[in-house]
């Protein structure tokens, strides 16, 4: 069982639902739960935005998914925000449909990735970083800075193509 096996609505126009490996999503993933007017968006959304462009051509994706739980900060539709992310920081990773992350309403992606990390969503921009397996390898709360996270993420794509090389 891993995040992969799952189906994810998407945000996306082109289908209602997308199954993340037939849609490209095969290496390392950040899945953040992201909000338009919280304290943390500007800094975030910058980061994630500066993950994909540093990362993204190497096996890596930013996974959002928008969520209005903590402190209503996210009450737009889902066109909106997307339109909002795109157009404030020209994001270029996929953003999907507004979802609850905890609760008995949560996502059964937050659902695994709450119970195979052991940590649950206490505000927006909680990062959960997914192996190319599916596997939850590291999870963090919105006050740890992109710095701490990068290395883990590095490392993980590294790995991932060397094992693509070895495979050649």
């Amino acid at each position: 069982n891993s995040l992969w096996s799952l189906r994810l609505a998407s945000n996306s126009q082109r289908s209602s639902y997308l199954c993340l490996p037939s849609a490209g999503v095969k290496g390392v993933s950040l899945v953040v739960n992201v909000a338009s007017e919280c304290g943390f968006t500007d800094q975030n959304y910058r980061a994630l935005q500066q993950l994909q462009r540093d990362l993204g051509p190497y096996h890596f994706n930013v996974l959002a998914f928008p969520c209005n739980q903590f402190g209503q900060q996210e009450p737009d539709s889902n066109k909106e925000i997307e339109n909002f992310a795109r157009r404030t920081y020209n994001v270029t990773f996929p953003m999907f449909s507004k979802v609850a992350v905890i609760g008995t309403g949560a996502h059964p992606a937050f659902k695994y990735l709450t119970q195979t990390s052991g940590k649950e969503p206490t505000w927006n921009f909680w990062k959960y970083l997914v192996a190319p397996d599916g596997k939850v390898v590291g999870a963090w709360d919105p006050t740890v800075a992109m710095e701490k996270i990068k290395p883990h993420i590095t490392e993980l794509v590294m790995k991932l193509i060397l094992k693509k090389r070895e495979d050649l």
